[in-house]
C-alpha cells in the first residue's frame, strides 16, 4: 500500500507579488525552494492564511536571495500581496517508509528570508 505523506513545507511565507496575465505557477526564492526541499514543476498546495483560500498550482523558480513569493495567473487572484501562505508538497510512498519519513519544513523570516 502507498500513502500520500508531508514532503515539504513552507510555514508562512509573505506573497511579494502577484502576476495574473501569467501562465500559472507560483514562482519561490531559489534558496526557500533549496532549503524546503522543492524542485522547479513540482506540485504544490497553496494555502493563504489571511483568506481560507486553497489552490494548486507548480513552483518555478524565483529570483535567489529576493524572499520572492509570486502567484502567477489565475491563482494571483487567490491572495494579494503582503498575504501568508503556507506551501505544502506531497510524496507517495509505502506504507511502512511513510511511517519513518521526516518532512523537511521550513519558517521564512517575515521578509521570506531564511532564519
Amino acid at each position: 500500500m502507498r500513502i500520500e505523506v508531508l514532503k515539504s513545507k513552507i510555514h508562512r511565507a509573505k506573497i511579494t507579488q502577484a502576476e495574473l496575465h501569467y501562465v500559472g505557477s507560483i514562482a519561490i526564492d531559489e534558496d526557500l525552494m533549496d532549503a524546503a526541499n522543492f524542485i522547479e514543476g513540482e506540485k504544490v498546495t497553496v494555502v493563504n492564511i489571511n483568506n481560507g483560500e486553497r489552490l494548486e498550482t507548480y513552483v518555478i523558480k524565483g529570483a535567489r536571495g529576493t524572499g520572492m513569493i509570486c502567484l502567477n495567473g489565475p491563482a494571483a487572484r487567490k491572495a494579494q500581496v503582503g498575504d501568508i501562505v503556507i506551501i505544502i508538497s506531497y510524496a507517495s510512498m509505502k506504507f511502512e517508509k511513510a511511517k519513518k519519513f521526516k518532512p523537511t519544513i521550513i519558517f521564512p523570516t517575515p521578509d521570506n528570508k531564511l532564519p
